[in-house]
């Protein structure tokens, strides 16, 4: 059944899944404030900034009207980078509450907040009343926008604590290639969702700096160990993170160049300097703020990150990335089940 769908981010990810949806047969909006991109997306159907060779549905309509994106829709999908996640739901949550709306929302943010450690579904639910959604489910999984554009085989999940409202998710987005599973596990899918781009800029760097196949196996192996560790001591289920949110996502981001986070590991595997990196990435590098957050949060909970705490120490500190290397591989020897 069609529904009418708001998509806040015209990002690659936001651009690609609101394509996605009209082509499952929704009426769509997509919000962006730049209305540049917004008049390219309309007339020429277009978003070269982000993906450079995917033609859009001529039915997808841009906007930079917030109220208009959202008036009547019975979902609003959420992609903004995790730094401005809060603003846009502090704006979103006094016009439901000016349209009298109640919509299902969605978000597919990978981070946590700086300061707070907070993640995107719990910023969500301090920022948009409860009288002004139906519930929050988060969307997460192995999937590069460059990959489903072409429609490539993909599966994702969707996490709730109202296994109802994931269902519904799982319905929306489900076609021939893009298979959405369920989950009640949103703690679990966020932290996989988030923690899986520090590896993924500690792969690329290994592969800048000449490492092979044993080093990136070893490094993802060991970083999924931390990930969970992290995610379990907030009441993650362990289960979660050998899934789809866990090691397919962790997978995908530290093995793929479509990786922004495995790429600007791999320029500071060559010797790039973290500022020239991320000026010239030109998106949102969410993996080197979520380093500094999750190397804060796992002190503060004393959980053992050693794969964090060396790129804290690279990304913050100006450390020599080989000196941690090093350090990493010359830490006492211990058992690998814990």
């Amino acid at each position: 059944m069609a529904e009418k769908i708001a998509v806040l981010g015209a990002g690659s990810w936001g651009s690609t899944l609101a394509n996605m949806l009209v082509e499952n047969g929704h009426s769509v909006m997509l919000w962006a404030r730049n209305q540049k991109q917004v008049d390219r997306l309309n007339t020429e159907h277009r978003n070269p900034e982000y993906m450079k060779d995917l033609v859009y549905s001529d039915q997808l309509v841009a906007t930079t009207d917030m109220r208009a994106a959202v008036k009547d829709a019975a979902v609003i999908l959420i992609v903004i980078p995790t730094k401005g996640l809060r603003q846009v739901a502090k704006q979103l949550d006094q016009l439901l509450g000016e349209l009298q709306q109640q919509p299902l929302i969605i978000h597919a943010t990978k981070g946590l907040e700086q300061n707070t450690y907070k993640r995107p579904s719990e910023m969500l639910k301090e920022e948009i009343a409860p009288e002004h959604r139906r519930g929050i489910v988060v969307l997460s999984g192995p999937s590069h926008a460059e990959d489903v554009a072409i429609k490539d085989m993909t599966a994702v999940t969707a996490a709730s604590t109202e296994i109802d409202n994931a269902k519904e998710v799982q319905k929306l987005f489900s076609n021939s290639y893009f298979r959405v599973y369920t989950n009640d596990d949103v703690i679990g899918a966020e932290f996989g969702a988030a923690l899986k781009n520090i590896i993924a800029i500690g792969a690329g760097a290994l592969q800048g700096l000449g490492y092979h196949d044993n080093a990136r196996a070893a490094l993802i192996t060991r970083g999924l160990a931390e990930i969970r560790r992290l995610g379990v001591a907030f009441g993650a289920n362990p289960m979660t993170f050998i899934g789809l949110s866990g090691v397919g996502d962790l997978v995908v981001t530290a093995t793929s160049k479509n990786s922004r986070n495995w790429r600007a590991g791999y320029q500071l595997g060559q010797g790039q300097k973290l500022a020239d990196v991320i000026q010239n990435m030109g998106m949102v590098i969410e993996g080197v703020y979520t380093t500094k957050a999750a190397y804060e949060l796992s002190r503060k909970r004393q959980v053992k990150m050693p794969i964090t705490e060396a790129l804290y120490e690279v990304l913050y500190s100006g450390k020599d990335i080989k000196d941690a290397i090093s350090q990493l591989m010359s830490r006492d020897l211990t058992s690998e089940i814990e």
